[in-house]
Order: C-alpha cells, then sequence, then structure tokens
C-alpha cells in the first residue's frame, strides 16, 4: 500500500492538513489530489473543527500538477477536471482556511492558496504561474486567484511566468503577510486563535457575503444586509454573544485553552 500523502490532524478545533510529497515538491498527483479531497471534506463535515490550516512538509508548499503523470495524457487524466473540486472545497468551505507556506508555490500550487482565506507565507517563499513556459493556459486557477490580485498585476504575472516574492505576493493581494521563516508558525497561530474567537455560523455567513456578487443598485445591498444582520442578531449566536459580552465572560464556542 503506498505512503500517505496528506496527514490530517485536529488540535482544540484546529484541523491542519499537510501535504507531505516532498520527492515530488509536493506536486498534485493522483493520490495527492484524493487524499487531499478527502481531508477536506472530514474536516469540513466535523462540528468539532472550527479552522483549517493547509501546510506542508519539505521545502516547497506545492509544485502545482505532477507533471510525470500529465505527459501524454488527456485532460481527464490529467486531473484537469477534478482539480477544480479542490479549489472550490477550499474557497466556499464555512470555516475559514488558513495557507502556511515555508517555501515556493508554483501554478495549481498557487491556485491553493488563492482559494484559501487567509495566507502566511516565509519571506523566502517564492511564487509563479508558470503555465505558460509550457504551453499551457492558467484557465483553472484564475478563478480563485484573479479575485485576489491586482489586474495589472495579474496581466504582468500570468503572461511572462516570472518568478516573484513574497513582498510582492502580499503587495498585489496574493498573501495576507509575509514574515521571516522562523516567526512563520507563530503568525500562523495568532490568526488561527483570532479566527476561533468567531462564532461558527457567523463565520459561515460572513464567508457567503464576502464570495457573493452584490446587486448594483445600493437599495437592494442595503435590504439583504439588513435582513442578514437582523437574522443573526437575534439568532442563538448572536444572543449568546451579547450574553457572553454582558457577563464579561468567553461566548460558548471559545475552545477552552489546554
Amino acid at each position: 500500500m503506498a505512503d500517505e500523502l496528506v496527514h490530517y490532524e485536529v488540535r482544540r478545533g484546529i484541523a491542519t492538513i499537510t501535504l507531505d510529497s516532498p520527492h515530488n515538491r509536493n506536486a498534485l498527483s493522483t493520490q495527492l489530489r484524493a487524499e487531499l479531497t478527502g481531508h477536506l471534506r472530514t474536516a469540513i463535515a466535523d462540528d468539532g473543527v472550527r479552522v483549517l490550516v493547509l501546510t506542508h512538509t519539505g521545502p516547497v508548499f506545492c509544485s502545482g500538477m505532477d507533471l510525470k503523470e500529465a505527459g501524454g495524457a488527456s485532460a481527464d487524466q490529467q486531473g484537469v477536471n477534478e482539480f477544480p473540486a479542490i479549489l472550490e472545497q477550499l474557497w466556499t468551505s464555512p470555516k475559514p482556511v488558513v495557507a502556511r507556506l515555508g517555501g515556493p508555490a508554483r501554478a495549481g500550487g498557487v491556485g491553493l492558496v488563492a482559494a484559501c482565506d487567509i495566507a502566511i507565507a516565509a519571506n523566502t517563499a517564492t511564487f509563479a504561474f508558470s503555465e505558460v513556459r509550457i504551453g499551457v493556459v492558467p484557465a483553472v486557477i484564475s478563478v480563485t486567484v484573479l479575485p485576489r490580485l491586482l489586474p495589472r498585476a495579474a496581466h504582468e504575472l500570468f503572461l511572462t511566468g516570472e518568478a516573484f516574492d513574497a513582498t510582492r505576493a502580499q503587495a498585489i493581494g496574493l498573501i495576507n503577510v509575509a514574515v521571516p521563516a522562523e516567526a512563520l508558525d507563530a503568525e500562523v497561530s495568532r490568526y488561527t486563535d483570532m479566527l476561533a474567537l468567531g462564532a461558527p455560523n457567523a463565520l459561515a455567513a460572513t464567508k457567503r457575503m464576502l464570495q457573493e456578487p452584490r446587486p448594483t443598485g445600493l437599495g437592494e445591498v442595503f435590504a439583504d444586509m439588513l435582513e442578514l444582520s437582523a437574522r443573526h442578531f437575534g439568532g442563538p449566536e448572536g444572543q449568546e454573544g451579547i450574553a457572553a459580552f454582558v457577563a464579561k465572560r468567553k461566548p460558548s464556542w471559545v475552545p477552552e485553552q489546554g
């Protein structure tokens, strides 16, 4: 039986999903894609999981599709048709997803980063949309990447395939923050701790709100947002949060320390 390429661990409501295929730079092989899909499904379905962290072993976060598998294969066999489902799992997860990058991301790996809600990288990490340099188009990953990037940067980097560093990635919106490698885990923990303070249903609704297209008329927008606000203000989480604030205690959804 083949060794597991993606590991799954839950501690204090944080599900950590770790790509562990360093021999091919955590490329999106058939096995890795299948295991990643399964672990994401498990984390999303588990009521005890509050936040997901997508991370890696080895020096590379993810190098994109496994080109050794893709050589001579049809589009179906290359996994192109199943990769969107992984990006959609990350993008639509009702629980916040944090990407932790200790090293480079390329092509499909950048798509994974963009699909996460928050991305934190070591300042030594690099990125590239390398597709055009091997004669393919960064089409699938554009669905998650383009909403993040400044338009001028997207044109430049998609068309040239040039590698860029974490400082540039932060400046153009691909990642949230770049930190020294030795501070990476502490920064990831800082974000997951903050996210765990949010009420689960409120976080899920906020994610949906952030992703939904807005109507063009302000009146319709305000009406929709007033209804959303009132529903959660008067709901169980809203009332528990208000009661906790008044009583100067933590609300029921905040994980116990330890």
